[in-house]
């Protein structure tokens, strides 16, 4: 166990480093080979069957939703009907690409996939734990720089189990002791997929793609779980009101 630990922390320093990395852009990149790429970026999310909808961009440091004070700035789908709205559709999901070219997109969880969500740090060490164990992950992005979401196979709504959680899991003070971090996107929820901006010159990126068959959630629970505890344990108390999804706009 002692050498099993040693490893682990030595490979920390290591891996947000990694994560960090943003491809440099090519100088001969024009915005029309761009939008191909986030094209064919999103329809490899739809023909991993993975439902997706329009969601806002970032104009700045605000939300393209003009909402003032908007809570989750480019982070949330365009319309109120986004769960139905959401499909693998190739031809609809060329038409929004093309048709909204600054739009970021969001796929709706608990249909075909389920999001483990956790602090970008925890997600890291947990990464590399499951590759270094030879456990099947899934695709994984980093989301903005401080979450990292794992993409699993959805366990629907189990009647038997009470480990079907909402995805604002740590936002509630009483889950936080055994759960600190975790967010289980599921039913109802949604997150954005890359290629995605965010304000202040972030991103979404894929660290993993959706070529990548999607697992069982438990495969990763446990290890996700110990990370977030230790995570927690070195930052002192996570934040219990930091925003989760979905909101209502």
């Amino acid at each position: 166990m002692g050498d099993d630990f040693g490893r682990y922390r030595g490979t920390e320093s290591r891996i947000p480093q990694w994560l960090r990395r943003r491809p440099k852009k090519s100088a001969a990149a024009t915005l029309e080979g761009d939008a191909a790429g986030r094209e064919a970026l999103l329809l490899a999310v739809a023909e991993a069957g993975m439902p997706v909808s329009p969601a806002a961009h970032p104009v700045g440091y605000r939300c393209s939703c003009e909402r003032i004070g908007c809570p989750t700035p480019a982070r949330h789908p365009i319309s109120f009907a986004w769960q139905t709205q959401s499909t693998t559709d190739r031809a609809q999901i060329e038409r929004w690409a093309r048709n909204q070219p600054e739009a970021n997109f969001i796929t709706a969880t608990g249909m075909i996939h389920d999001v483990l969500d956790v602090p970008l740090e925890a997600g890291s060490r947990a990464l590399e734990r499951l590759l270094e164990q030879g456990i099947d992950v899934g695709p994984v992005a980093d989301s903005g720089g401080d979450r990292m979401l794992f993409f699993t196979a959805t366990r629907g709504t189990p009647e038997d189990e009470d480990e079907w959680w909402p995805c604002e899991l740590d936002c509630h003070p009483e889950t936080m002791d055994e759960h600190p971090g975790l967010r289980w996107h599921c039913r109802g929820s949604y997150v954005l997929v890359p290629p995605a901006r965010l304000p202040g010159e972030l991103s979404v990126r894929w660290l993993r793609g959706p070529e990548y068959p999607l697992p069982d959630p438990l495969t990763l629970l446990e290890t996700l779980t110990d990370a977030c505890a230790r995570y927690a344990g070195e930052n002192g108390e996570l934040d219990p009101h930091a925003v989760a999804w979905p909101l209502g706009r």
